[in-house]
């Protein structure tokens, strides 16, 4: 996805989600500049047969079997991107930060209130 066609889906979700503020503006063009890279890096790695571990020949010659330099790219590009997600409150716990008010439902109300509200 590209970097423009980012910066709309994160917005639209900042604002399903109540969180967006003009001033996140240049938070979001970094997440989806991140997020564009991210899906370059997933593409390459599935070009490469997208194995999670390969083998790898060092200096001195020896063939061990290791994790997929491309994969650790993407998870790294997921773990960075993952900080922004959450500062935007498009997480649980960060929407949680941002608006304790917006994960808890309502509350119900006990037995002896509602006798209490009728006068009981």
């Amino acid at each position: 996805m590209t970097k423009k066609t980012w910066i709309k889906k994160i917005k639209q979700a900042c604002e399903d989600a109540g969180t967006y503020r003009e001033y996140f503006d240049s938070v979001i063009d970094t997440l989806a500049g991140i997020m564009e890279k991210r899906d370059d890096a997933e593409e390459q790695f599935i070009k490469t047969g997208g194995h999670a571990v390969v083998m790898h020949t060092n200096k001195a010659g020896a063939t061990n079997i290791v994790k997929n330099p491309a994969l650790v790219i993407v998870d790294d590009f997921n773990k960075t991107a993952l900080a922004y997600w959450r500062d935007l409150g498009l997480t649980p716990a960060g929407l949680k930060r941002i608006n304790e008010g917006a994960l808890k439902g309502k509350q119900k109300t006990s037995f002896g209130d509602v006798l209490k509200d009728l006068g009981i």
